[in-house]
Formats: C-alpha cells, structure tokens, sequence
C-alpha cells in the first residue's frame, strides 16, 4: 500500500466573508494570535508524516509562498540583535523535511476543480487535502488519526462531525453504515441539504483522504451553479468503484470561514497561549 506523503491545500479563495481584511490579502493568512490560519493545517499535516505540502493558490496568494519561504533578511537581522527565540520560531514555519509545490488555480470552479489543479503534483498516490478554515483543535491531530487508519484500511475516506440539524444545508451530509470506533463506511453523500431531508447530521469537513481515483472522476464532474465543480459530486461517483470511509474527527473543530468561528478560535487558542495565556484569561474572568 502507497504510504500517505502528500497533501494538497485549496488556497484560492476570495474570502469574501472577511473583507475588507481579505482584499489584498489571503483568508488563509489571518492570524489566530500569533500564526496564519494555513500554518496551523501545515504543522498538522506534517505531524500526519506527510512530507510533500501541494498549495493550489489564485491572485494576491503571494503572501502564503512567502510565509513559508526562507526569509534572508529577517533571519540576518534577528541573528544581528541577538533574539534566538524569535529566530527559531521564524525557522520553524515550515517543518523540517517537508517541500512545497504551488499551483495556479486559474479560475475560482469550485473545489473539485482546486483538487483536480493538483493531479500533476500528486500523480498516482493518495493523498490528503486540507481546508485550512476548518482548524482541527485535537490531540492527537485530525490528519495523524486519518492516516493512521488509512495505513490500516488503504480506503479514501473523509472527515467528519455531527452538527445540529438545523445547519446541515451548510454542508455536505453523508450516510453511513453503523459507526465502530469512529469510523463506517459511506453509503451515500448530499450536498448541502434542508434539515428536514437531510439523511442524517453527520458533516463532511474539510479533511480527506482520498486515491488517486478521484481525479479521473473529478475531470467527469458536470459544473454546477456557478460553473463550479463539486468535490462532494467525485466523491459520490468514487463510492460506486471503492470503498469510502466517513471518520469522525476527535476534539474540537473551529469553522474560520465565519466570523464567530474565528472569533471563538482566537479566544480558546489564546487562553492557552504561553506567552499571554494567563493574562488573557484573567482579563477574561474580570470582564
């Protein structure tokens, strides 16, 4: 079985949600304190084994190359006054042994189309994809127990979480067999229905573990609205060749795609932050 070493991060986005932040600058970039949103997915993919980081990025993405690119200047100047704390925290961004690739994601078709951008990077492994909004707050990490169990079963398979009903037109809603130790095989996938016809309250989230397979199908995908090509459609034409596999992630998950995700995210991510944990959260307690 092909041992899970790459992961692919759908970058391209306008985060719209965030303007006017997000004008001339990545969603992916904001910051949960001290540390871009697409770090936080980085050293958790990195911590899953993967060593091959594949960003599929569009306009005004610069500024992600470079937070993961070395910074001469920086580092130069920090060494100069003597601030090793810093220097080593600018040295770890990216972790070591782990390479980036990125792709140009022409136009904004959706993420299916983001993933299939990644096919010539990703050749014929399985791989990972990331959606850096959904920050997985769990230890062990999310990916790490996905690739865990992928090396057990070798089947595709996706995140998930159970949601209140009320919200599943937000998502992309599976059915499954029964659940055992977190993990049932799909038997069906719906994107983004009414609570009253929704097959269940089980969310897919943005992380999956998918077989190479998925490419060919994604190039077979009719666009939806808005000339859009679903990955959620792809992953219902795969399970008619292969087995699929819904995980349910451990922990905590924060949707940054909103502002009340982000916001939460900032808050119990700062709590426990070493530097202002404690002064944060006495601030808290007094307001």
């Amino acid at each position: 079985m092909a041992k899970l070493r790459k992961a692919v991060f759908p970058v391209a986005g306008f985060g719209s949600r965030f303007l006017p932040a997000t004008k001339a600058s990545p969603k992916e970039m904001l910051p949960i304190v001290d540390k871009p949103l697409i770090q936080y997915a980085v050293e958790e993919a990195a911590a899953a084994g993967i060593t091959d980081m594949i960003f599929v990025t569009g306009r005004n993405k610069r500024a992600i190359e470079d937070h993961f690119d070395k910074a001469y200047e920086l580092e130069t100047e920090l060494e100069r006054r003597g601030k090793s704390e810093l220097l080593d925290q600018v040295r770890s961004v990216l972790p070591e042994g782990v390479s980036c690739t990125y792709i140009r994601q022409a136009e904004p078709l959706g993420l299916g189309h983001a993933v299939l951008c990644a096919r010539p990077a990703v050749g014929n492994e399985p791989f990972a994809v990331l959606l850096a909004d959904d920050l997985m707050d769990s230890k062990p990490p999310a990916l790490a127990r996905m690739a865990r169990q992928f090396a057990r079963h070798g089947h595709a398979m996706v995140g998930v979480d159970q949601i209140p009903r009320s919200e599943t037109q937000r998502y992309g809603i599976v059915t499954v067999d029964r659940m055992r130790g977190g993990l049932g095989r799909m038997r069906g996938i719906v994107e983004k229905p009414l609570p009253a016809k929704a097959p269940s309250n089980l969310a897919v989230i943005g992380r999956y573990v998918l077989t190479p397979r998925i490419f060919d199908l994604l190039a077979r995908v009719r666009p939806g609205a808005g000339g859009e090509i679903q990955l959620t459609d792809a992953i219902a034409a795969l399970l008619r060749h292969e087995p699929v596999m819904a995980a349910l992630l451990p922990g905590r998950r924060f949707d940054c795609g909103t502002k009340l995700g982000y916001l939460q995210a900032t808050v119990e991510l700062a709590k426990r932050h070493p530097e202002v944990g404690k002064a944060f959260s006495r601030y808290l307690k007094g307001r």
